[in-house]
Parts: C-alpha cells; sequence; structure tokens
C-alpha cells in the first residue's frame, strides 16, 4: 500500500527506518554517547536525590540505637520537544511505492542528525537550532555551571583540562568524572602537544599519539570521550558560547531519554513552516518530532572555555547533587 497515498493525517515510519534515526540520535550526539538513555514516560519526569546520605552506626551490645541521619530531594526532568519539517514536491505522491520509501529514507537521512544535534545543543546550551538563539525559560542545562577553567595562551590544552577536573575531584564532596565531551578545536590543540627534552624544548614526539589528528578521540587520559562542535554550540548558536570542552558525571549527573516515537506527519495544505502556501508552491511538507526529557546536574560539570567567552550563558548558579 503506498504510504503517500493514504487519507490517514499521520503515518508511522516503516520501522527500520524509524530505528535506525533512533540508533544515530544517540549515536551522533556526545551526550548520548557519554551518558545512556533510560526510558522515560511522556511528561515531567521524577527522580530522588539523597542530600545527605545515610550513615551507618556502631552499636554496642546492649546499648541504644539511635536515629539515622540523612536527607533527599528531588528534581524533574522535563520533556523537550524537536522537530523537522522538510519540504517535496507534490509530484513525489505519484510516484512508485519504493520512491516513496526512498524519500522517507532521505527525511530520516537529514532529521536523524538534526535531532542527535539538537539533543546537544540543548541540554548543554539550552540553544534553539533553528534560530541559534538562546531559549530563556529554560534554566537547567549543563552550561549553566560555574566550574570553568580558561584556555590561555600560557596554559597547555591538557593542563586546562586538568584544571577544571581538578575543579569537581578537589572539594569536600568529589564527583565521579567519566566523561569528556570535547570541541574539534579542544582536540586538535591536545594532539598539537609534544612531550619535552630534558631541557624543556619540544621532543618532535606527539605527546598523545592515539589522538592522531584529532578526529575522532574515544578517550582521554582514562576516562570516555566523545567529540562533536555541538560542544561550543556552533555553526547553530547565534554568538559563540567559548565552551570548547565539558567534564564531568556523564554517567549519573545527566539523566535523559527519548519520550516519544517517532511519528510522520503528511502536510498536504496550508503554510506549516512559514515558507509559503503548499499548494501555491506545488509542495508537500513531511514533519517528524521527538520528545526528549533530561534534568542536568550543572555542578557535576566543570568547562573548559574560552578567556573572551560570549556572554549567551548566565551561570544562575549549580544544579542539585
Amino acid at each position: 500500500m503506498a504510504v503517500f497515498g493514504t487519507e490517514q493525517a499521520k503515518v508511522l515510519m516503516p520501522r527500520n527506518i524509524a530505528d535506525g534515526m533512533v540508533t544515530e540520535a544517540r549515536t551522533a550526539s556526545t551526550v548520548a554517547q557519554l551518558s545512556a538513555r533510560e526510558p522515560q514516560r511522556f511528561g515531567e519526569t521524577e527522580y530522588i536525590v539523597f542530600n545527605d546520605f545515610p550513615k551507618a552506626e556502631f552499636v554496642a551490645e546492649g546499648a541504644q540505637k539511635g536515629s539515622t541521619s540523612g536527607g533527599y530531594t528531588s528534581v524533574t526532568a522535563k520533556p523537550h520537544k524537536a522537530q523537522v519539517t522538510l519540504r517535496f514536491n507534490q509530484e513525489v505522491q505519484w510516484a512508485s511505492e519504493d520512491h516513496q520509501l526512498q524519500v522517507f529514507q532521505d527525511l530520516a537521512d537529514a532529521g536523524k542528525l538534526a535531532l542527535a544535534r539538537a539533543l546537544d545543543l540543548g541540554l548543554y546550551h539550552r540553544i534553539n537550532p533553528l534560530t541559534g538563539d538562546v531559549i530563556t525559560a529554560w534554566d537547567n542545562y549543563v552550561g549553566a555551571s560555574t566550574l570553568r577553567a580558561e584556555l590561555t595562551s600560557t596554559a597547555e590544552a591538557d593542563q586546562v583540562i586538568r584544571t577544571a577536573v581538578g575543579l569537581l575531584v578537589n572539594r569536600d564532596r568529589p564527583t565521579s568524572v567519566n566523561g569528556l565531551a570535547l570541541d574539534p578545536r579542544l582536540t586538535w590543540a591536545l594532539s598539537e602537544l609534544q612531550t619535552k627534552l630534558a631541557n624543556g624544548d619540544p621532543s618532535g614526539q606527539q605527546r598523545y599519539p592515539q589522538l592522531g589528528f584529532g578526529t575522532a578521540p574515544t578517550s582521554f587520559a582514562g576516562i570516555n570521550a566523545a567529540q562533536g562542535d555541538t560542544v561550543s554550540g556552533q555553526p547553530e548558536a547565534a554568538a559563540d558560547t567559548g565552551v570548547r570542552g565539558i567534564v564531568g558525571d556523564f554517567q549519573n549527573g545527566i539523566r535523559w531519554g527519548v519520550q516519544r516515537d517517532l511519528p510522520v506527519e503528511l502536510i498536504r495544505f496550508g503554510d506549516p513552516d512559514g515558507q509559503g502556501d503548499l499548494k501555491r508552491h506545488n509542495q508537500i511538507a513531511l514533519r517528524l518530532e521527538i520528545v526528549y526529557g533530561w534534568y542536568a546536574f550543572t555542578n557535576r560539570f566543570a568547562l573548559v572555555t574560552e578567556p573572551t567567552a560570549g556572554e549567551t550563558e548566565p551561570a544562575p548558579g549549580s544544579g542539585q547533587e
């Protein structure tokens, strides 16, 4: 049965293509590479967080037992809908079913990358990918962390990363550091570093040979790593965030999931995206939507930034432990 010939307003994308899009959204996103996706129901999801873990007590024989102290609160992962709308000439509807399926595949190829980038851009920077603007109503995002280490001309890139890690580890309640998201420019800076001779001169040998040219790192200094330009927010961001690296507790500091499946909406009439009336332009539109849910514990992350970082991300304070 030809998909485009149906009178239904919405049709399900072929399962193999839809599954592929979810897979790509996980693998093309640095968030998804470093932090495990988890099942979430639609809507706000509550997570219980211990502020003060209970402490055990040794009790002497015949002695009374004391009250165990401890406290907890909850945080809320909120839903965030992302959409991609693509226009096609309406003649596609007259094509064979095989060709129509290829149109679905084309939509998948374009949409899966857009959805993967949307996850990073929203969770890291609260950036709307289409406009590049900051969504000021969102107050929970990784870039709100006040823990920052600056790249300077006098500090080598690996030392700045160590400084950022130290901000998380050297405190009363150390954070587990298990992930590093790298902007390509920071990976390149690391790959250019050389070992030094006894007199301090460069040796000509790469300090981190496993990085090669810095194109696809999977680990650095013993922790998992992933590279993507969404770390800086470019090119979508209206202004450079200045962020070049994000290090911290990706395993427990981010809770995220896909709350809704991937329907495709076939639109034949109207102006669904502000680009003019479909009938007048002899076009149809396909719209893909996905609903993410996430919560970021911002004080479990430290940012590696340029010293002249743009002020697109005010730091209102850290998230809850």
